[in-house]
């Protein structure tokens, strides 16, 4: 009988640690994920997400529009700085520079957005695949009789 309830608790307990569910929350300028308290990056998203071609699909699309939208956004704080840099040192700025460079960082922020954006569908389709997962595992357990004896049968 201990023998039965070992692994009926082993077989639990694989359905429960299969997958950790990735949760996310706002905050300024995206989305924060999470997945056993631990803070999630882009890098570890593509990690867990492997298994799921349109999540990782998403979360590489992330990926590179979070790099180019930072080259604009460091480009134009540059292009913005140096003016600023000028005007503080007393020299003549060229203020056509700072205006360039804050259309740059306008232009950066709905492609982060965006980025944000395709980031967290990937999370929900990921975390959609682990609910279609859980819900499909049902083992059964059934007691054999035969005429040499007992026996259990455990179907997954």
């Amino acid at each position: 009988m201990k023998k039965i309830i070992i692994l009926t608790l082993f077989i639990t307990s694989l359905n429960l640690s299969h997958a950790q569910k990735i949760e996310y929350e706002k905050v300024f300028g995206g989305y924060k994920f999470t997945q056993n308290e631990n803070t999630l990056s882009l890098r570890d998203l593509t990690a867990i997400t492997e298994d799921i071609p349109e999540a990782q699909d998403l979360i590489k699309k992330a990926k590179t529009t979070t790099v180019f939208t930072s080259i604009l956004s460091f480009a134009g704080g540059g292009l913005i700085g140096w003016p600023l840099g000028e005007a503080i040192g007393g020299g003549d700025p060229n203020w056509a520079l700072a205006g360039i460079g804050a259309g740059l960082v306008a232009v950066s922020i709905p492609l982060s957005s965006s980025a944000s954006k395709k980031a967290k569908q990937a999370v929900d389709l990921y975390n959609n695949s682990l609910e279609r997962q859980t819900n499909n595992f049902t083992p059964e357990l059934n007691i054999l009789a035969s005429g040499s004896g007992l026996g259990l049968s455990l179907r997954f």
